[in-house]
This record gives C-alpha cells, structure tokens and sequence, in this order.
C-alpha cells in the first residue's frame, strides 16, 4: 500500500530521534519515497549524513540552503507529499504545531501541508500527562491530524510509564493501514446531509435548532479520506470542508435540503442523514419584520418534506440508507420504529441524556441499529464516531 508514496518525515529534539533511521528504512523498504524535515534541536540528537544516507535526498532543516538565495519551499513539500509524519515529536513541537508557531521550517511545512499528517508523540510521562500536552494534542485532532498514541515503558529518565514513541513497524503498519482505507469507498458516491435547517418566519426571525454540523462534517471527511466522491448538503454552520473529494451544496431550508438531496441521491451509492431538519415550518411568511402589537403572536405550522422517508421510497437495491435518530426518551423503541418505517439500512442513535452526545459537543455516544440488533460505542471524538460509521458502511458493500 505504499509503494510510490511520498511521505515528509519531521525529526525534533527527542532522544527517540534515534528511531526515525528505522522508520525511514521500513519506509523505504515498502517503496515509499522519503523526505526529511528537521528541526535545529533534531540534529544535536542524529545527523544530516545519516538521515541523507538513509533516504538519498538532502536533509531540509533550514529556510535557506546558501547565502546565494536559494531557499527550501515548505508550500512546495506541502503538495509533494502524500502525507506527513512527525516522529519523534517533542512537547514543544506539539505545542506549536497546535498553536501556529511557524518558527522553523518544520512548522512552516505542517501548516502547509495539504496531505494528512499523522503525529507519534516522544517525551517524558509526566510531560505526556500534563493538561497543557493533553490539550495541544486535542487541538491537533481536532484539526484532523492523526495521533500515533506513545507507549508504556522505560523511558529515557528511568522512570517508567506512558510516553515512549511508537515503533517504526507499528508506524508503518498504521500508515498501510491508513491508505488501504483509501480504496475502501473509492467510485462510490455518498451524500450526506449535516447541520440544521433554518424556516423563516419574516425577514428576521427563523426556527431553528441547536445543531452545529460537527457530525456530518466528520462524517464527509471520513467518507472522502477512505476515496468516495461526497456530496454534503449543509445547512447553515460556521465550518469548513478540508478535503478536495467534498462537493458542498449549501442549503437554508428544509424544503431546499429536501430538493438538493433527492436530486443527488438519484446516481448516489449511499446517503447519510446527519441533518437536524426542522419537522414544522410557517405556514406563511411575512415579507416585513413582524412587529410586537400585541401581548401574543400565534403562528401556524406545516410539516416539511419527511427526506428520510422520500428517500427510503425510492431507494434501490443497491443503494445504502443512513439514518441518525437524536431521542430523549424510549431511545431504542424509537429508533427502531424509525428504522422500519423509513426503510433505512442501519440507524446511528445517541440520546440527549448522554453527558458530551448531541448538539454542540466534540464528542459523541452512539448506539447503531439495524434489523438484525444493535451496537453500542463509548463516548468518543466525533472524528472517532465517524470511522466508527463509516466502518459500518462499508460493510455493507461488502455484505
């Protein structure tokens, strides 16, 4: 799986920097093409000579190679590469990488890297533990890097605990198994519709709902990363698509939510409903601000386009249907009902009652039904719930 890949390897100031010779080694063993990026404290710990050696390429440390003006271009490696790997990466790489602290040429090539990039942390076990590492180290997953978790051991201080970088062949396989997932969806179409919907009332006013689009956002991210053409019907939210494989349709209404998703599911594979559409919306809308004359104001709502169910009439065969059911009460009874009655392949349920799911959060806690029972997760990042989804998904393909 990476034979041809082209990977930039960040080395920093970590004793573990020992271990980037191997992993360069397995990479290139594999057929993948390496290319060093390190930072002034790396080379007190391993030399340019050898790292060159290793990879038959120059090792870039700094912005300018002579005093004749040539220089390294970051925003050059950052479309180079088919993904970035920073091993070892130190505390204070880590907390700059989360802070946009573009002090070297390390730094300057991760903000500009359009590849994934996937972080092995090395440091000593209460520097791991420290809430400021911890929270750095949630900043980058939250940006959607990928973080190859330390392990337990002796460390260079003697002591023992968690904070050991991971080693090379375990980095290896991770990155084969990262870009076997690449082809999982590939020529697949999927729609997913995320965030809420908006029902206008006059000029200035609207229902709405608490949705953030968070979920549906991780989910296009996950379906495009493993090679599916996605649609994202979104409503409206303050968020932003990274990966190039996401078309998005920006919607405001459910009845606009309703036409964009059932022209797109017509040639889909699959569809996942991650939208809080509205159920109700104003019988009639004011053209004017509507002004406070009396005491009440009495508003008159229809129902709107039941998307799930459209869909479930008109899908085929071959065709995957998702849907999310958020409850409050008889969670299960409920989703199960929902289920059958929209003819969806599997249902995604979380429950209001749940600490950190829903509306809002970074996390969430699902349980998936399908007709045959059920699968509850725990509490995870809601990047972490959509491979979970995804998984799922792509079962059923194979199914």
């Amino acid at each position: 799986m990476l034979e041809g890949k082209k990977f930039v390897l960040g080395i920093t100031g970590s004793i573990a920097a020992y271990k980037a010779a191997y992993l360069i080694r397995a990479l290139i063993k594999k057929g993948a093409e390496v290319q060093v990026v390190i930072t002034p404290a790396g080379k007190e710990f391993i030399t340019p000579i050898t790292l060159s050696a290793l990879t038959s390429k120059p090792v870039i440390s700094e912005f300018f190679s002579q005093r004749d003006g040539t220089w390294h271009s970051h925003v050059d490696l950052g479309l180079w590469a088919d993904a970035m790997i920073v091993a070892p990466a130190t505390a204070s790489t880590i907390g700059k990488m989360a802070h946009g602290i573009a002090d070297n040429m390390l730094i300057t090539t991760y903000l500009s890297m359009k590849a994934p990039v996937f972080i092995a942390p090395a440091m000593d076990l209460d520097m791991f533990a420290h809430p400021a590492t911890q929270h750095n180290l949630d900043i980058l997953r939250s940006y959607g890097n990928h973080i190859i978790e330390p392990g337990e051991g002796e460390l260079a201080s003697h002591l023992v605990g968690k904070g050991r970088m991971e080693e090379p062949d375990n980095i290896v396989r991770i990155l084969e198994d990262y870009f076997a997932k690449g082809a999982e969806l590939a020529k697949k179409k999927v729609v997913i519709t995320a965030g809420p919907t908006y029902e206008k009332i006059d000029p200035v006013r609207f229902i709405g709902n608490y949705s953030s689009g968070k979920m549906g956002y991780a989910l296009a991210e996950e379906c495009a990363v493993r090679g599916a053409e996605v649609i994202l019907v979104s409503g409206p939210v303050q968020l932003t698509t990274s990966h190039p494989g996401i078309r998005r349709i920006d919607v405001e209404s459910a009845a606009e939510m309703h036409e964009a998703t059932l022209r797109e599911f017509a040639d889909a594979d699959a569809a996942i409903l991650c939208a809080a559409v509205a159920d109700f919306t104003p019988e009639e809308v004011a053209d004017h601000k509507i002004k406070r004359e009396h005491d009440d104001l009495v508003l008159r709502l229809k129902p709107t386009h039941d998307i799930a169910a459209a869909l479930g009439q008109r899908k085929q065969a071959h065709q995957c249907l998702v849907g999310f059911a958020l409850e409050t009460d008889h969670e299960a009874e409920h989703a199960q009902d929902k289920l059958r009655r929209k003819n969806l392949n599997f249902i995604v349920l979380n429950s209001l009652r749940d600490a950190g799911a829903g509306f809002r959060h970074d996390t969430n806690k699902i349980t998936i039904l399908d007709a045959e029972g059920s699968t509850a997760y725990p509490l995870k990042s809601k990047k972490e719930v959509a491979a979970d989804i995804v998984d799922r998904l792509c079962r059923e393909f194979v199914s």
